[in-house]
C-alpha cells in the first residue's frame, strides 16, 4: 500500500468514526450532559498521552489565548450538547444532516471576521439549505419531534461553525492536536458541575461505551485525520469530511435499524449537495 493510499484510508477511517460517534446519542442511557462530559474526559486523556508521547508544547503563547481556548471550549460543549439531543429526540440521521450545514454557516458568517462583503453565492448557498431543511421538516409544529431535532441540529452546527472560524486564528500559532486537547478540556471542566448535579446511574456498559466515544471516535479520529492530512490536499480532505452523515446514517441504518424517511432523504441531498458545492468552491 503506497502512502497515499495509506492517508486516504486513514481520513476515511476518521469521518467514519465521526460519523459512528452519532449512533451513540441512541446507544447510551444517558442525558446528552453525561455522555459529552464522558466523551470529553476520555478524549483528554488519550490526547494527553499523545502530547506527550510526540513532545508537544503545552505553553500559551499569552493570556490572551487562554480566554479564547476558554470560549471554544463553551463552544464544543454547547455543539455537542445539541447535537447528541438533536438525535436524542429524533433520529441519527436528523441530527447528522442538520448539523452538517456547519460550512455554509462558516462561509456566511466569514466575512465579519475579515472584513469582506458577502457573496450573492454563499447567501444563494444558504437559502437552499434552508429549503433543504423545510423539506425535512413534517409540520411546522414545535412539538413535534423531528422539528425538534432540527432546532437542535441548526444550532449545533452554527456553534461548530462559530469554532471552525476561531479555530482558524490559532492553527497558525498552535498543533491542531494541542487545540483540539484544550477545547476538550475546558468542555470536560464546564460540564463536571452539570454531570455530578444530573447524577445519572453509570453502569459498565455506559462506561464502556463512552470510552468509545471518547477515545475512539474522538481522540483516535481526530489524531488520525490530522495525521493523515499531511499527504492529502485539504480540498480533499475536505470533500472526504463531507461524507460523515453518509457513513453514520448507513451506520444508524445498520446497527440501530433506523430507516430514514423519503422527506430526510429528499432534504438531506439537498443540504448535502450544497456543503458539498461549499466545500469544492473553498477551494
Amino acid at each position: 500500500m503506497n502512502t497515499r493510499i495509506k492517508h486516504l484510508s486513514g481520513i476515511h477511517t476518521a469521518v467514519l468514526l465521526f460519523g459512528l460517534a452519532g449512533l451513540f446519542g441512541k446507544l447510551i442511557p444517558a442525558s446528552p450532559v453525561t455522555i459529552v462530559f464522558g466523551r470529553t474526559a476520555f478524549a483528554a486523556v488519550v490526547l494527553w498521552v499523545v502530547i506527550r508521547r510526540y513532545r508537544i508544547s503545552s505553553k500559551f503563547q499569552n493570556r490572551r489565548d487562554i480566554f479564547g481556548f476558554l470560549l471554544m471550549g463553551m463552544l464544543l460543549a454547547v455543539h455537542w450538547l445539541t447535537f447528541f439531543q438533536a438525535i436524542r429526540v429524533s433520529t441519527v440521521a436528523i441530527g447528522l444532516l442538520t448539523y452538517s450545514s456547519f460550512p455554509v454557516f462558516v462561509t456566511l458568517l466569514e466575512p465579519f471576521s475579515t472584513k469582506s462583503h458577502l457573496r450573492f453565492k454563499d447567501l444563494l448557498s444558504a437559502i437552499i439549505v434552508m429549503v433543504g431543511l423545510i423539506v425535512i421538516i413534517p409540520e411546522f409544529d414545535i412539538r413535534n419531534n423531528i422539528v425538534q431535532g432540527i432546532l437542535y441540529g441548526i444550532i449545533s452546527g452554527f456553534t461548530f461553525a462559530l469554532l471552525t472560524l476561531l479555530n482558524k486564528q490559532y492553527t497558525a500559532i498552535y498543533s491542531s492536536i494541542r487545540i483540539v486537547f484544550n477545547q476538550d478540556v475546558v468542555a470536560c471542566i464546564l460540564l463536571l458541575p452539570f454531570f455530578i448535579y444530573q447524577s445519572d446511574q453509570l453502569t459498565i456498559v455506559t462506561v464502556g461505551y463512552l470510552a468509545v466515544l471518547g477515545i475512539f471516535c474522538t481522540a483516535l479520529a481526530h489524531t488520525l485525520f490530522i495525521f493523515s492530512m499531511k499527504k492529502i490536499r485539504a480540498h480533499t480532505a475536505g470533500i472526504i469530511a463531507a461524507l460523515e452523515p453518509v457513513y453514520g446514517i448507513l451506520l444508524a441504518m445498520l446497527v440501530l435499524n433506523e430507516m430514514p424517511q423519503w422527506r430526510t432523504v429528499l432534504g438531506g441531498l439537498i443540504i448535502l449537495g450544497t456543503v458539498f458545492y461549499v466545500t469544492l468552491r473553498s477551494e
